[in-house]
């Protein structure tokens, strides 16, 4: 029963691990802020990818590519917003100093991420196109895709936040928090410049 949908598991779990906009997040967050306290950004971003990618499965991808403008719109948000979020992160300090960063990032602003990301919209499309044949339907395939990226996402982003907490033990200065948030804050920067490259 298991056995048609393991590529599509094995997909998941590879464009999931891979370092971009909610793993940095979720490793930042780890690390200002603990496990806990990150569980509603956590929880957000994988809702938020399923609801992406079930959405994408059920054809509002097709909208999104036949106006263009909506996916500038979506686009220019999205990169203004990390962009935001990449200065709060590179000017905080450690956990306990920190005022810029004093609250985790909300379930909202995970799922925020995901609907603004137009890489998470490419991925649900073409993972939609890829495995189309192991649903019935368009609704089907968007519960199927869903549930799956979601599951894969909330694994994956909850191993980057332990990484974040682990790297948070080693870290005994405030340079040395200073310096790890400035990294994270640049890699998050960064993530945005993919969003473009396809523009």
């Amino acid at each position: 029963m298991l056995e048609p949908i393991i590529p599509l598991i094995l997909f998941a779990i590879v464009a999931t691990t891979t370092p971009g906009i909610a793993t940095t997040l979720s490793t930042a967050s780890g690390a200002q802020f603990g496990f806990r306290r990150s569980v509603p950004l956590l929880v957000g971003s994988a809702a938020g990818l399923a609801t992406v990618t079930g959405a994408a499965a059920a054809g509002l991808a097709g909208l999104l590519l036949a106006v263009p403008s909506l996916q500038l719109v979506m686009k220019i948000a999205g990169s203004l917003y990390l962009f935001w979020l990449a200065i709060k992160i590179g000017r905080s300090g450690p956990p306990n100093l920190d005022v810029s960063m004093a609250r985790p990032n909300s379930f909202l602003g995970g799922a925020g991420i995901q609907w603004m990301n137009p890489k998470g919209w490419a991925m649900g499309l073409g993972a939609a196109a890829s495995f189309a044949a192991l649903a019935s339907g368009p609704m089907q395939l968007a519960l199927l895709l869903g549930a799956i990226f979601g599951l894969a996402a909330a694994a994956s982003l909850s191993l980057w936040c332990v990484a974040g907490m682990l790297l948070a033990r080693l870290l005994k200065t405030e340079w040395q928090w200073r310096a790890l948030n400035i990294v994270l804050g640049l890699m998050l920067a960064a993530s945005i410049i993919p969003m473009w490259r396809s523009a």
